[in-house]
């Protein structure tokens, strides 16, 4: 790696995992709340929105509900599955059209929803109903040198043509012409799926094909080889040349772009920054080239989703349904979506219709195909079983490896989906007779880590929403509901904390000190509530010593410190699959340990 690139790469792409912090909003910490106040639960990005609304109309009081989990949209989806959601229900994916018409307020007779484009609408719309509208949208495309370009005189393409010449141009120069990342099989999928879309998948027939594909009615084999040739002229003309270190996006667009080696890069990457440290080039982005040039297209992938919960349509909760849509047409106003858009997000697009970013903004051309319907959603939801696996295949066909090639490709999609078609039901290894409270879930997860460790007892913190704006990233904070438990589940009720297993020998009134102070991860003085669970419940006798099991992350230093401890490396995932494929139902009152 060039000297200095790691330092650089924080500072390139968006953290999508970032949670909130220093909102001013109160604690909540179920769905339902005392007081008058809306809830919703904590996502990614909406700080800077929640200060805006807590200064502008400090009479809408809203409770956050912290989730800090490792599958925040999984989560979303079973909350509402369970008919548990908040107020506000927020989710990256729209998975299940029908239970959000069943759950959610239908906001098209709303004055704010005419600030939206109609091509949007049509996006989101649910047999003539709007349930979830985009929050703003991340817009991608290829990202080039554009100082680089204009150096050598160098115009953007308008079709195939002109990008093989500039292609041959450019080698002539004796640079890449293109590289991609191959690292993300999901980079690759994106890769392919997109090209597709500047011809026939975006068209009713191509809408169609995925909807019968993904139940297994239709094949990709007399579909996909039109899209496959044309992907294989793309490698022909050096524009998906891959790295032969397979690094990850961020280091590939610093590497070859910002060290002047290729022209383009093509990776699914909301980059932090216009110009790449190195030279001070300004990086651009471009559509993907149809071949003829007339459906010249950008993604786009809403960064979150937004609606209401139904519950609020329901006789006495009037005064705070007119609260929550004066929530949302202040978050779909000018200075709302501005709370969500600064420097740190340049390919952040508003969602408003006629919202203007400016002619020199690396996303001008890419907001105006926005709003003119020439931009499309990035293709996800529904292929989460098989994407990895066909980004796969086409990772090895753009590497040269196995021997794939387009038509291996196209065979390889057909059996990865009836691959997976008959193995949906061996994917779930547990099944859930009752809906958890958020302390049955974590007692539940310590029984899994005490048995998995052989502890005595195990100290698990909940997480929380303090009014600092702190979170807890290694407490439970995600419930177990109803149902079949897969790695998805276990995912979602997983605290998102990395690291090892500590075994402390204390004694149990030591312990039972532990559990009174609370877990002061901040040193702040706001502990969160520690558990503690015991193996065959039993009551820690105060003079007696114990192993006392705790989560990654979820001690202080100081405790570690005055205690003997031991160190276990292992995955809390692994330990919460492995238990739970042993119970093979659980429930809140069940499955001693």
């Amino acid at each position: 790696m060039a000297k200095g690139l790691g330092r650089r790469l924080a500072a390139l792409f968006i953290a999508v995992s970032l949670l909130l912090c220093g909102c001013s909003p109160t604690t909540a910490q179920n769905a339902g709340t005392d007081d008058d106040s809306l809830t919703m639960n904590t996502w990614r990005s909406y700080n800077d929105f929640h200060k805006l609304l807590a200064e502008t109309r400090p009479d809408l009081p809203l409770s956050l509900i912290s989730y800090t989990g490792c599958n925040q949209t999984g989560y979303s989806w079973a909350q509402m599955q369970a008919d548990d959601i908040p107020d506000f229900f927020i989710t990256s994916q729209i998975l299940d059209e029908e239970l959000a018409a069943e759950r959610l307020v239908d906001l098209s007779a709303y004055p704010f929803i005419n600030r939206f484009s109609t091509s949007i609408l049509d996006q989101v719309a649910i047999d003539g109903g709007v349930y979830l509208l985009p929050v703003n949208s991340v817009m991608y495309g290829i990202y080039y040198n554009k100082t680089l370009m204009e150096e050598h005189g160098w115009t953007l393409p308008n079709n195939f043509a002109e990008l093989e010449t500039l292609c041959e141009q450019i080698r002539e120069a004796g640079l890449i012409p293109g590289v991609i990342g191959t690292q993300l099989t999901g980079n690759t999928f994106s890769t392919v799926f997109n090209l597709a879309k500047t011809s026939w998948l975006t068209t009713p027939a191509g809408l169609n094909w995925e909807r019968s594909f993904l139940n297994g009615e239709a094949s990709a084999e007399g579909t996909w080889e039109d899209t496959m040739d044309y992907v294989q002229k793309y490698i022909d003309i050096g524009m998906f040349q891959t790295d032969p270190e397979d690094r990850g996006n961020p280091t590939i667009i610093l590497d070859y772009l910002g060290s002047r080696k290729a022209v383009f890069a093509t990776a699914v990457l909301a980059v932090s920054i216009t110009e790449l440290p190195e030279t001070g080039d300004q990086l651009g982005l471009m559509p993907f080239i149809s071949e003829d040039g007339s459906k010249n297209i950008y993604m786009y992938s809403p960064s979150s989703y937004i609606g209401i919960s139904k519950r609020l349509t329901e006789p006495g909760n009037e005064k705070k349904l007119e609260q929550a849509i004066e929530v949302l047409s202040l978050l779909f106003s000018e200075e709302g979506q501005d709370a969500f858009i600064n420097e740190q997000t340049p390919c952040i697009s508003s969602v408003l219709d006629h919202s203007d970013v400016g002619a020199d903004s690396m996303i001008f051309d890419a907001q105006q195909a926005f709003q003119e319907g020439r931009a499309f959603p990035m293709t996800y939801a529904h292929w989460e079983d098989i994407l990895a696996g066909i980004g796969q295949s086409y990772k090895d066909w753009f590497r040269g490896e196995n021997g794939m090639d387009g038509p291996k490709c196209i065979a390889a999609m057909d059996k990865q989906k009836q691959d997976a078609l008959k193995q949906a039901d061996q994917l779930y290894f547990c099944e859930s007779t009752a809906d958890f409270t958020l302390q049955e879930t974590a007692k539940l997860i310590a029984k899994a880590v005490g048995s998995g460790l052989g502890a005595d007892a195990v100290m698990i913190p909940l997480g929380g929403y303090h009014e600092n704006g702190s979170e807890l990233y290694s407490g439970v904070t995600g419930k177990l509901y109803q149902g079949k438990i897969n790695l998805d589940v276990v995912s979602a009720i997983s605290p998102y904390t990395n690291g090892d297993f500590l075994i402390m020998e204390m004694t149990g009134a030591d312990a039972n000190t532990l559990v009174q102070e609370g877990f002061d991860a901040y040193g702040d003085g706001m502990p969160f509530e520690y558990l503690l669970v015991t193996k065959g419940d039993i009551m820690l006798k105060d003079d007696t010593k114990y192993r006392i099991a705790f989560l990654p992350e979820g001690y202080t230093e100081q405790t570690a410190a005055a205690h003997p401890t031991e160190t276990v490396t292992h995955s809390l995932t692994d330990f919460l699959h492995r238990w739970l494929e042993q119970q093979e139902t659980v429930s809140p009152d069940g499955n001693p340990w």
